[in-house]
């Protein structure tokens, strides 16, 4: 019997798949995911690489309205970036935008944070209560400074109506008005923004530690304080990278906050980078001097993502 079955094994016909019908159903296949990845390839190119690139080309070139009619913008090399570094808005304007985003980084990522926290543990109506803290990221941008700048008006704001109100305290803020007051209120209303972002995608991330830890960790006595210590926060400090590096390059940018509630004034005590690559490029109509500015903001942006994630990838190893 076992000489009759290897016979049949070595007579019997294999079956064996063509070769060009192989080659042709990976050629197929290709196509397919090729057909996939092109459209987002060409919007990439079209919505993000093109003005880049036009970008950086304008910062080197002489690009005014005129520039519109004649076709003609004159290569005038660093000219532009000496002109804007050198003049005595930049330095005022550049230390605003560092603190614009350290302060709004700070109260985005520290109150996003402790209600993540909060939220992590689950209670009647969260889901409602998490709903809710959604709204400053849902609200259009102008509608909500539009809001704010009503509640921060020195004579009739609701902000200041409540000071007044309250015994023994006689005070009417200049919210808007004042340099030194300005730029913190300003802070203030991007940091009631930026928290829904910083508590959705943080909420998430701890939402993804799973449960034995922390019951493994009680069991050692790391509760509270300790737990969070030893492993909320190792858990979870991929998510923050992600939350810090995105919520940087994004407040780097902000702009239309500004101009909604103080237009980068009082005497400049608001205006950032992105105030005045605006007001260069939109009022003064310099659009090489903008640009210039803009790829100002694109080198300090490149440079705090790369820092950050070498320091944070460090970290890690260690």
């Amino acid at each position: 019997m076992a000489e009759v079955a290897a016979f049949q094994r070595t007579t019997s016909p294999s079956v064996v798949e063509p070769a060009g019908r192989g080659s042709r159903h990976r050629l197929r296949t290709r196509l397919v995911e090729v057909a996939f990845i092109v459209p987002a390839v060409v919007y990439l190119v079209l919505f993000f690489g093109y003005p880049v690139v036009k970008n950086v080309v304008m910062g080197f070139q002489e690009y005014t309205t005129k520039t519109f009619y004649t076709g003609e913008a004159p290569w005038v090399g660093l000219e532009n970036y000496r002109n804007v570094l050198g003049n005595a808005i930049f330095d005022r304007s550049l230390l605003n935008t560092l603190l614009f985003t350290a302060g709004s980084i700070a109260g985005q990522f520290v109150l996003g944070l402790a209600i993540a926290l909060f939220f992590h543990k689950r209670f009647a109506l969260s889901g409602v209560l998490r709903s809710l803290i959604l709204l400053p990221w849902l609200i259009p941008m102008i509608a909500g400074t539009a809001v704010w700048r009503w509640i921060l008006d020195t004579d009739n704001g609701a902000l200041n109506r409540i000071l007044s109100a309250v015994p023994g305290l006689d005070v009417h803020p200049d919210w808007l008005t004042s340099t030194s007051l300005a730029l913190v209120a300003v802070i203030g209303v991007n940091i009631w923004l930026g928290i829904p972002f910083n508590m959705t995608i943080l909420y998430g991330g701890l939402q993804e530690i799973p449960e034995e830890l922390y019951e493994a960790g009680a069991l050692d006595g790391a509760t509270g304080w300790r737990a969070f210590r030893h492993i909320t926060w190792p858990m979870l400090r991929p998510v923050v990278t992600v939350v810090l590096v995105l919520g940087v390059v994004y407040t780097l940018k902000v702009l239309d906050v500004i101009l909604g509630l103080t237009n980068g004034g009082p005497a400049n005590s608001t205006q950032t980078i992105s105030t005045f690559s605006y007001d260069m490029s939109f009022r003064q109509f310099d659009f090489g001097a903008g640009a210039a500015l803009g790829n100002v903001l694109i080198v300090i942006s490149l440079v705090f993502a790369v820092v950050y994630l070498r320091l944070n990838r460090k970290a890690v190893d260690e």
